[in-house]
């Protein structure tokens, strides 16, 4: 498409009519990549930051790390995720900060509150 609207000739003596065209161009591939790129990034993003927001204690989660645990304490950015247990009764876990949840883990049920009990 921008090939075609290249060769065409331009009006003699008249360079408005070239540049006509390229600002339509340019204006298309502009949109394009809006919704190619940008529009997608942002949704992503904002779905990031609800993801985060909505963390709390007792969530099962997985890291970006792979890492599946569940929320033991939550201070500011950083998590205290329950990862395993320890020898005895100690808890093994690790902190990670809000961003690197990747998932909170829902069982089956629990979405709409027929979880056993």
């Amino acid at each position: 498409m921008i090939a075609i609207l290249l060769a065409l000739p331009a009006a003699s003596g008249n360079k408005s009519n070239s540049i006509v065209p390229m600002i339509a161009v340019y204006g298309v591939l502009f949109a394009g990549m809006y919704f190619v790129i940008i529009r997608p990034r942002s949704r992503r993003a904002k779905e990031a930051a609800a993801l985060a927001a909505s963390i709390a204690v007792g969530d099962e989660v997985l890291l970006t790390s792979g890492i599946y645990g569940f929320v033991s304490a939550i201070e500011d950015d950083v998590l205290w995720i329950d990862i395993a247990d320890g020898h005895g009764s100690e808890r093994i876990e690790v902190r990670a900060i809000r961003s690197s949840v990747s998932r909170k883990i829902v069982q089956p049920g629990e979405a709409d509150g027929t979880a056993k009990k």
